[in-house]
């Protein structure tokens, strides 16, 4: 296998951005859509793992926890890391994968009791090739100070745990319309963000329906990137608040 297809995308705990009362479940419409991207990797974000309210109120909730519901069938295996729990439930982050998931770990970076984040580390075998996949799903904070220090903490976890000639994917939602990431982990790092490499800046993902700030990135070290997309508009914006991005990747 010499290309890898990935994707990543923040899916708003698979219901609409409408106003709160009038939300509709999106959850089955996304798996439509993430099944139409054909990605060999998926990372996604607020994805739920359980929430008894909502089961009650959605007559299609699904039975399955979201990210279970959303592999069916096409991604063979997946991760979850739960980093937000609350009564009714709980909500993280949750690699999709067509290949075997060899080990995972997330990792808790939240500076605050009431935004919990972590980073979700998968080692990921690929057919024929030397090396694990390091994939690293991350949704960072809203306030600039922190999402430096949880920068600062992914960083320290490549460098302590990725080996340098291993191929590395990190994607997600990472709250930085300052582009500090550029600086705080893509240089140290010799990663490099795939809109970047083809579009000469990173994507515009946020809001959805016409975007405007740069949110959501896939850094990547140890590949080329031929082609990046960011699937927004009408359709999508209806899923979620956040594009989805795609991009096709050849290892160096």
């Amino acid at each position: 296998m010499r290309t890898l297809r990935v994707a990543t995308y923040n899916i708003h705990k698979g219901l609409s951005v409408t106003p709160l009362l009038n939300r509709r479940l999106t959850i089955h419409e996304l798996r439509e859509k993430l099944r139409l991207l054909g990605a060999d990797i998926v990372f996604l974000q607020e994805v739920r793992g359980r929430h008894d309210h909502h089961a009650r109120r959605y007559e299609d909730w699904p039975a399955a926890p979201q990210y279970e519901f959303l592999a069916d069938s096409v991604w063979s295996d997946f991760a979850y890391g739960r980093n937000s729990v609350y009564d009714a439930g709980h909500h993280g982050n949750a690699v999709l994968s067509r290949f075997p998931i060899l080990s995972w770990d997330n990792q808790d970076i939240s500076m605050r009791r009431f935004e919990r984040r972590g980073l979700l580390h998968c080692e990921i075998k690929i057919p024929r090739w030397n090396q694990r996949l390091h994939c690293v799903c991350v949704h960072l904070g809203l306030r600039g100070p922190e999402r430096s220090r949880q920068l600062e903490k992914l960083r320290q976890r490549i460098e302590r745990l990725v080996p340098p000639e291993a191929p590395l994917i990190v994607a997600g939602d990472f709250n930085d319309w300052r582009y500090r990431a550029t600086h705080e982990l893509a240089h140290p790092l010799n990663l490099y963000e795939v809109f970047e490499l083809v579009k000469g800046r990173p994507a515009r993902t946020f809001p959805a329906v016409l975007p405007v700030m740069s949110l959501d990135r896939i850094y990547v070290r140890g590949f080329q990137v031929p082609t990046a997309h960011v699937h927004h508009g009408g359709a999508w914006a209806r899923i979620s608040d956040h594009a989805a991005l795609t991009a096709t990747l050849v290892p160096l």
